[in-house]
Order: C-alpha cells, then sequence, then structure tokens
C-alpha cells in the first residue's frame, strides 16, 4: 500500500511538547531546532523551520487503532485489499476473518453470515438476521432484519466487524455483534475513478465514480452495475446502485454529512440439491425462485458538534425504504413485501474526564428504530387473488446504553456499560383466505424491556500486546417476518432469545508475527431456530417454521495469525496469512435432541494466504480455505460435505495506484462442493435437497483507472 506523506510547518511556541507528542514512526528533518549567531557582539538565537515528515494514516488504519480500546474481539478489513481481487460481496471482504461465516449462492448478495453462529440457519430470499448492519455508525437492521441487497459491499472505505457484546457502542444487542460499512468520501476517494471486471458464468460489474475537497466542503458520487448470468441454469441476477456522501465543515466545532444509497437489484435464486447432485449435477436448477427490489433508498444524516477538545455529540437520521417482491418469477404465490423505517441516534462522548480520581471516558447511546409502514401481501398469480395480508407497522427497537472505559493503572482499564433495549412488537394477520386452525393466534402485539450488561478488562502487557476479557448480555429480538408473514395463517409468539457469554484473548505483534486469539462461551436461551417444513416445488413455495429453542450453547476458538517470512533489501515480502475458526455449538439436554450439534455451520474452517508483494506494483498470491462437515438437520443424521478450496491472485498496482490491473482465479481444483446449506428437521439419513452448490472453477479479471 502506499501512503502519502505529511509536512507539518511547527512554530517556535510550545516546540519541545509537540515534538514528544508526535509519536513513534515520525522522522525529524530540516536542519536543527535552532541556529544561533552573534550580531554586534550579542547572541541572537532564531529558529529555523522544523519540518516533520511521517506516514499519513488512512482511515482504515485510523478505526483499527480505535478499535484496540475494546477488550474483545474487533477487526477492520480494508476495502484496498479487497479490490485487489474480486470485490462482489461479503464472502469477499470477510474472507481470512477467523470467527466470520459468510457464503454466496449464485454469485448475489445472497450471502449466509454468521459470527459466533448468530442467525445460524438464516434462510436466503432477502433477509440477514443475528447481526446488526450499519452504514457510517447509522443502522440499516430495523424490525424487520436487513435487506441482503444492501450488503453489495460497493463504495465502502473500510469495515469494522465488532463481535457479540464488543459492538456497545453502536447499540447492537445480538449475539453475533455489528458490522459498520463506512462509506467513501472526498477525502478518502478524490479524483476520478473507473473499475472494470469480467469473468466466468458471465459476471459483469462496473464502477465509474468522482470525489474531491472544496474549500470546507467535500463530495464522493459513485455509480455501480452489476450481472451474472449464473452457473445454475437460469439464475441470473442484475443490479444498479448510486452511493453519495457529501459533508460539510461550518467551523471547528460543527460538521455535518448527509449519505444517499439507492439500489435496483433483480435476481434468480438456484434451488437447493441433493449431496449426489451436487457431486454430478451441480448447475441442476429445477426450482428457481425470483427476487426483485423496484429500488431500495436509505438517506443517513449524521451531524457532530464539539463542546470542547475532550466532549462531542453526534446526532444521526435516517429513512430506510426497501420494497421486495418476493417470488415474482415461478412462484404461484408471489409476495409484495412494503418496508419503510426511520431511525434516530444520539451519542454523547466524554473523553480525558476523572471518575474516583482515575482517567475516565463515558459514552451515552440512544438508538431507536421503528417501522413506520411495513406489511406484505401475497396473492394467486393464476387469478390475481390477494390471499394473504399481514402487518407490521409500529415494531420498533429500541437501545439506551451508557459505557466507561477507567484507566486503574498505566497498562490496565476496566470497560463497563450498561444497555436498556426496549423491543415492540406489532404483527397482525389483517385478512386470509385460510382458516386458522392452529393454537396460535392471529395477532401479537408486546412491548418488553431487558438489561444488558457488558464488563471487560484489557491489559497492555508490552506496547504491542494487549490481553483483553469480557462477560456481557446479549439481546436477539425476533424480526417481524419470523412471527408470521404469509405461509401459514397465524402468528407465533416468539420471545427474543437471551445470552451470557464469556470471552478471553490476546492480541498484537512481536517482531514480523501479529496476530490474535479469543476464546469464548455463550449459554443460550429461547434461541431463535429455523427449520424448512416443506421443501419448494413448481407448485408451492417452501415453507420454513420459526420458534424458540431450549438452551443451547455456542462457544468456539478465533485465531488470526500473519508472519512476515522475508523481506527483500529492495523492499520485497513474502507474508502468510492464517485464520482458524472452531465452531461447537450445541443443545443443553434438550428433550428431543439431547446434545445434539446445531446444524448449518462447519465445525471448524480454516483459510490461509501466501502473498509475494514486490516493490514495484507487482503482487502474487495462493490461497486456501478448508471447511469441515457439519449437518444439516437437528437430529444429527444427514452431513453437508467437508471441502478444499485453492485459489490464486496476480495483479500489479502502479505507483500512487494509478491504475492497477489483477486476474483472481477461484477453486482451481475445480472441487464440487456445498457453499452453505438449508436445515431440516430430522433428515433420517436420506440424502435431501438441502445444499446450495458452490462455484467451480472460475476466473475474473479487472482493471482500475484513476484520472
Amino acid at each position: 500500500m502506499h501512503s502519502k506523506k505529511t509536512r507539518t510547518h511547527v512554530t517556535p511556541a510550545g516546540l519541545g511538547g509537540r515534538l514528544l507528542s508526535l509519536g513513534a514512526g515520525l522522522c525529524l528533518a530540516g536542519g536543527p531546532l535552532w541556529a544561533a549567531q552573534a550580531e554586534d557582539g550579542a547572541a541572537d538565537a532564531r529558529l529555523a523551520t522544523v519540518v516533520v515528515e511521517g506516514a499519513a494514516r488512512s482511515e482504515a488504519q485510523k478505526a483499527a487503532e480505535q478499535l484496540k480500546k475494546v477488550p474483545g474481539a474487533a477487526v477492520v478489513v480494508d476495502n484496498k485489499e479487497v479490490e485487489k481481487g474480486r470485490a462482489t460481496n461479503a464472502e469477499d471482504v470477510f474472507a481470512l476473518q477467523p470467527g466470520i461465516f459468510a457464503q454466496a449462492t449464485s454469485g448475489s448478495g445472497a450471502n449466509k453470515i454468521s459470527i459466533r453462529g448468530s442467525g445460524l440457519n438464516t434462510f436466503y430470499q432477502g433477509y440477514a438476521l443475528g447481526i446488526k448492519y450499519l452504514f457510517d455508525g447509522l443502522p440499516i437492521t430495523g424490525p424487520g432484519g436487513t435487506q441482503e441487497d444492501y450488503l453489495s459491499m460497493n463504495g465502502i472505505d473500510h469495515t469494522e466487524v465488532l463481535y457479540g457484546a464488543n459492538a456497545f457502542d453502536y447499540a447492537a444487542t445480538s449475539l453475533g455483534g455489528a458490522i459498520n460499512f463506512v462509506t467513501h468520501s472526498g477525502y478518502t476517494a478524490p479524483g476520478n475513478y473507473l473499475r472494470l471486471e469480467a469473468g466466468s458464468f458471465g459476471y459483469r460489474k462496473q464502477q465509474l465514480s468522482t470525489g474531491g475537497v472544496v474549500d470546507d466542503s467535500d463530495y464522493y458520487v459513485s455509480i455501480f452495475h452489476n450481472e451474472r448470468d449464473g452457473y445454475q441454469h437460469d439464475t441470473p441476477n442484475k443490479g444498479q446502485e448510486l452511493v453519495a456522501n457529501l459533508g460539510h465543515r461550518f467551523n471547528d466545532r460543527l460538521d455535518t454529512r448527509l449519505i444517499v444509497r439507492y439500489r435496483e437489484e433483480t435476481l434468480t435464486q438456484g434451488n437447493t440439491l441433493t449431496r449426489e447432485q451436487i457431486k454430478h449435477d451441480s448447475n441442476s436448477n429445477k426450482v428457481p425462485t425470483g427476487r426483485k427490489k423496484d429500488g431500495s433508498t436509505w438517506v443517513g444524516s449524521t451531524t457532530t458538534y464539539r463542546f470542547d477538545d475532550d466532549s462531542r455529540l453526534q446526532v444521526g437520521l435516517s429513512v430506510n425504504d426497501y420494497p421486495l417482491l418476493n417470488g415474482w418469477r415461478y412462484s404461484a404465490t408471489p409476495q409484495d413485501w412494503r418496508s419503510t423505517d426511520t431511525n434516530l441516534t444520539l451519542r454523547y462522548l466524554r473523553r480525558q474526564d476523572r471518575l474516583f480520581g482515575l482517567p475516565s471516558d463515558t459514552t451515552l447511546t440512544f438508538s431507536s428504530t421503528r417501522s413506520q409502514f411495513a406489511d406484505v401481501k401475497s396473492h394467486s398469480r393464476a387469478t390475481g387473488q390477494l390471499l394473504q395480508h399481514t402487518d407490521y407497522t409500529g415494531s420498533r427497537d429500541t437501545v439506551f446504553a451508557f459505557g466507561n472505559e477507567l484507566q486503574l493503572d498505566e497498562r490496565l482499564w476496566l470497560v463497563s456499560g450498561l444497555s436498556a433495549i426496549n423491543i415492540d412488537r406489532d404483527v397482525s394477520i389483517e385478512y386470509s383466505t385460510s382458516a386458522n386452525t392452529s393454537e396460535f393466534p392471529g395477532e401479537v402485539s408486546y412491548n418488553k424491556w431487558y438489561a444488558a450488561p457488558r464488563l471487560g478488562l484489557r491489559y497492555q502487557l508490552t506496547p504491542d500486546v494487549q490481553l483483553f476479557g469480557n462477560a456481557s448480555r446479549s439481546i436477539d429480538p425476533p424480526v417481524t417476518w419470523q412471527l408470521g408473514s404469509t405461509g401459514v395463517p397465524y402468528v407465533r409468539p416468539l420471545t427474543p432469545q437471551k445470552a451470557d457469554t464469556l470471552e478471553v484473548g490476546i492480541r498484537g505483534s512481536v517482531g514480523v508475527v501479529d496476530g490474535s486469539l479469543a476464546l469464548y462461551r455463550s449459554w443460550v436461551k429461547d434461541e431463535l431456530l429455523s427449520v424448512v417444513v416443506r421443501q419448494a416445488t413448481a407448485t408451492a413455495d417452501a415453507l420454513v417454521a420459526n420458534s424458540n429453542a431450549s438452551p443451547t450453547i455456542h462457544q468456539g476458538i478465533e485465531a488470526g495469525l500473519g508472519i512476515q517470512l522475508w523481506e527483500g533489501a529492495n523492499g520485497d515480502r513474502l507474508d502468510l496469512r492464517q485464520a482458524w475458526t472452531l465452531n461447537d455449538f450445541h443443545y443443553r439436554g434438550d428433550s428431543t435432541f439431547g446434545d445434539n450439534e446445531l446444524p448449518s455451520l462447519p465445525r471448524q474452517v480454516y483459510q490461509a494466504q501466501l502473498n509475494y508483494q514486490r516493490h514495484d506494483g507487482y503482487y502474487a498470491e495462493l490461497n486456501a480455505r478448508a471447511a469441515s462437515s457439519y449437518y444439516v438437520d437437528y437430529a444429527n443424521t444427514l452431513g453437508a460435505p467437508s471441502y478444499t478450496l485453492w485459489g490464486a491472485k496476480l495483479g500489479y498496482q502502479a505507483p500512487g495506484r494509478r491504475w492497477e490491473v489483477f486476474l483472481d482465479l477461484r477453486n482451481l481444483t475445480n472441487e464440487h462442493y456445498a457453499t452453505a446449506a438449508n436445515t431440516a428437521y430430522d433428515a433420517k439419513g436420506r440424502d435431501s435437497a438441502n445444499f446450495y452448490p458452490g462455484d467451480p472453477f472460475n476466473v475474473t479479471a479487472g482493471v482500475a483507472v484513476r484520472f
């Protein structure tokens, strides 16, 4: 990565103190601190200009430095590194991150994303669960979950991932934590930029952006288009997107930023296959399903007022309108989803305070997301008759959070916090042609409060090595459509899942080695689990049931290791990065399944990347991903096949990244594998259609130019 240099001219006043505060890594140049010259027999001390040069830190580097204060697992992914190859979806962005499972189907944004088993058996076709997603600190996740078309990763400078309760400052209360996508600005992406990608199975992507700074304002505008014919038969997808980020600084105390995202998307998903089909007929697709977004619009605004150097208030407002036409192709009963959420976020940050005579930092956060309008209607494709209407309007998630970091001594910090969480759910079947003969009601409405405490420690063992540990509680409310949608004429009275988690770990660097290790255990109550009751057919949609489970355990090990294997005199480097995840998710004495493993995620995942970077911009990479087998049913009778995938990248980045080119090769051995799976109740050991096929050998080429 090529870094810019900053040149700072230091005035005489306070020179010594300022030099001491510049920190490690800065070099002093430009002559002596002062020069003495005698004139007419008197000493006339004159200060010379001092020029300080250092590498300007990127926004991603600043974010990574800030996350070191979190007493638990948290990482930053720099999109500049991701864009050395294909950069299409969450699978591309979260590769080599321990503890994160992100796999795509049909090459689209329909990703299965899970952190520490959150939403572990989420199904595709429109929503992501178990994690709070944000753009620039403002939530896109609401009472109805997260629409997957927003996970296109377009216009992103870097991504922050905070595991579990470590996402406290973002008012995230879920077991999986939070993923915050930070949009490019005129400062991070100045000038004009053109990027083109093309590859196997008809994949195409085009991007054109412009950004810059004008006086006290900055701007970034980007347009995208993506398209793919698909690997499975009849699985085309396409989308177009606009991203705009406008900022203005009124004075030293007040600044504001407006961010707009608009995306249209049309895609067809392939049906799940049996293990036998994965091996011998993996592009089969007899029951395709379609999803269409006529225009998702997210508008967010953040305004920051600085009372002084140590305290500031951030006010965030956002509107999220995300319609969805599910089953627009093939389905006998397509569904029209209409959703509009509003959010208000307030953050007050106080730094360099004193508490009990000790240095103290405090954060107060308020976040409330309300479904201003939300419903779903299903109708008969053959007759146009309305079959069912379910309403979610008024559902709301509200969080008040108080957090404090207290420095106990020069190496030890105590981090504490308490969240008060209000869950409001209003779900009702307004109309249905089917009679409700179940034990469940046609309407559920409740307003409940929960408390989620957090306590953590971090200890600076050396300047570059840190120990951490924390105890926390998480609250995962059911999203509205889990209670009821269009498949059945009743509403299930689901309650939020609760989890108590202990986590310990270490992170840092020693010489040419850097890495992290985290161990965690979560005691989960009322875990929200899903099961496929009926597979999709040519005449009927799939039927999925959601319920609160008996007590479960989520525990695991997350390890990341980077080693600089060699560095030449001219700056050439050979680096090895590795990530290993151990997942152990199981029941605790369930009356039916005992201590069975929970289905849907590999027990072990290993990833590695060997990268050779030349000083003149050329690079080559060999990478691997291996996943163990895992069960796809709660009875633990049918397993997904294990797999190992090999890949390679070749590329060149011109000085200053004025232009770059890459070749990204994946699945070099043409492995036939299941990228993800549905969950069944009891497969009785019989092979069944629960597996999403991964892409065979494929190639993507790309070129980018800055002008």
